[in-house]
């Protein structure tokens, strides 16, 4: 038989406003009273009926997260430091991945829409800017991570893409590389760094290679889309003397098909990754890589989703976070 609210109150000697409020956190109630209503609730194995609170207008308590790439370390691992944050604040996550396809995106939204979800987190790779505009629409909070959608009226938590791609390539440029390569995937963020990639070989006069690679098979692993990549820089009659791959996983593709080929990294060449994934301490030889602060990211864009819950955000909320360049052994002067 299935425990209501009533059961709860009952065995905890309260009333049911009082059980209510412990459950919302609501009203003041003494820690006594809480921690009895929270006794009897366990001991009853009674679950609030999250749904039924979404029916009648009240928080369901639940964010939906839409990431791209479970499997890519950065997005798993920013993916836990929202779900840290969330537990800390009473909240519930929901994780979809949708592999860079926008028809699971829109799938992904309408079930969380369905389910009632409080609001929705938006990681970067999500290109659909109409159902983002949809949501918006609908009064439905959103805010956007690890990615900016310029000139578009929207909260996020955003890393400064465009100084990561310039703090890379000045790193071997300033090391004496002139004949850099270039792979990423062909998202808004990638575009953005190798935008600041294209600046900084300016301010050194030197033009980028035509061969840079932007992935278009975003369904392919990424290391994988690595070795492609890289094999074409070594088939290319002009190998590189180093190249900057725009995630950890894509560098790490090349540092195999480097090796494979019998040559050595940094030796030969080197290599600068992006996002300063766990798997970048373990890679062999230990990955130069562009650090994105991923804890305090997820930190960010959960308080501020709350806070707009709280409806404590009147005016658009934009927080830019800078990227760091972490040598490792990956790179190497010429």
């Amino acid at each position: 038989m299935k425990v209501t609210i009533y059961d709860v109150a009952k065995e905890a000697n309260v009333s049911i406003a009082t059980v209510s409020n412990v459950i919302n956190k609501k009203g003041r109630i003494g820690e006594k009273t809480r921690r009895r209503v929270h006794e009897a609730m366990e001991k009853l194995n009674y679950e609030p009926n999250i749904l039924a609170s979404a029916l009648t207008g009240k928080q369901t308590k639940t964010i939906g997260l839409i990431i791209p790439d479970l499997a890519n370390p950065f997005f798993s691992e920013l993916a836990r430091s929202i779900e840290d944050r969330a537990h800390e604040l009473s909240y519930n996550i929901v994780i979809c991945s949708t592999d860079y396809q926008e028809e699971k995106e829109n799938k992904y939204i309408s079930l969380l829409k369905q389910k009632r979800v409080d609001g929705f987190i938006l990681a970067s790779g999500f290109e659909n800017l109409e159902k983002v505009q949809e949501l918006l629409n609908e009064d439905i909070p959103v805010v956007i991570v690890a990615r900016d959608y310029p000139n578009f009226s929207i909260n996020a938590v955003a890393l400064d893409d465009y100084m990561g791609g310039y703090q890379a390539a000045n790193h071997l440029l300033q090391l004496g590389h002139k004949n850099i390569g270039f792979i990423a995937l062909d998202v808004y963020s990638n575009r953005e760094r190798i935008r600041g990639f294209k600046d900084a070989l300016k301010e050194y006069q030197i033009e980028p290679r035509k061969d840079l690679h932007f992935i278009e098979d975003k369904k392919q692993s990424l290391v994988r889309a690595g070795n492609i990549s890289a094999k074409k820089y070594l088939e290319s009659g002009d190998i590189p003397t180093a190249i900057f791959a725009c995630n950890d996983l894509l560098a790490i593709g090349a540092i195999q098909v480097i090796r494979d080929a019998g040559l050595n990294v940094p030796d030969d060449i080197s290599i600068v990754g992006f996002d300063n994934t766990n798997i970048a301490t373990i890679v062999d030889p230990p990955l130069t890589t562009m650090s994105q602060p991923i804890q305090r990211m997820g930190r960010e864009v959960m308080d501020l989703i709350i806070s707009i819950f709280k409806g404590e955000r009147d005016d658009e909320v934009r927080i830019t976070l800078v990227p760091d360049l972490v040598k490792r052994k990956s790179t190497k002067e010429l």
